[in-house]
């Protein structure tokens, strides 16, 4: 039996996944999460083969649980189930060490055929996404990618700096490098192009 953890913010989204997989004789939904903070603390209390979860959750994303995950060497392998169609976050997804990236729009028998993929050791992957995935760089790094996102939902930087612990000049001198980085004029749109491109 292949047991799996859901993590979907949206109730009616994340009921319709357990159902579909728990249509399966093999697979076990254990648990269920609202958000990326719940999601890791069930993968701990039940130790699942498996965490299915979205890319953008409350607390924290699919992406930083995959990583945390990793950083504590847990064995729970992650598939990433999102409408991101986008190389950027597949590729920050493989780096966070996520074995499956599916798109909510693909056929509902590929889910179940992904979960098995995983659990048999191998990566299931859109093959297409999966080329572009390698062909443009992520060039931010992890604070310069918090800044920046939190700058895009119209924080000061005041505000960036007490929810990151961070200096009012140390968010300054990171937005001003994620600007550069992503070459936009602002940091809003710099925030809007490295969204486009996955990046956040």
């Amino acid at each position: 039996m292949i047991r799996i953890v859901v993590a979907e913010d949206q109730s009616m989204v994340r009921g319709a996944i357990a159902a579909l997989l728990d249509i399966e004789r093999d697979i076990e939904v254990v648990a269920q999460a609202s958000n990326g903070t719940e999601a890791l603390d069930l993968v701990v209390e039940h130790s699942p083969n498996e965490l299915l979860t979205d890319t953008e959750m409350p607390t924290i994303t699919g992406l930083e649980v995959a990583g945390e995950m990793s950083r504590r060497g847990l064995k729970t392998r992650v598939i990433i189930l999102t409408t991101f169609a986008r190389a950027g976050y597949l590729r920050r997804a493989l780096e966070a060490g996520a074995t499956g990236y599916l798109l909510k729009d693909s056929p509902a028998e590929s889910l179940a055929n992904a979960v098995r993929r995983v659990h048999a050791g191998l990566r299931a992957i859109e093959p297409e996404l999966a080329r572009e995935a390698w062909s443009e760089r992520d060039p931010l790094g992890d604070r310069e990618r918090q800044v920046l996102r939190l700058a895009g939902e119209g924080k000061s930087s005041t505000d960036i700096g007490s929810a990151l612990n961070l200096s009012e000049g140390t968010v300054r001198n990171y937005l001003s490098e994620a600007v550069g980085k992503v070459g936009g004029k602002n940091r809003i749109e710099a925030s809007r192009i490295a969204r486009e491109k996955g990046w956040l």
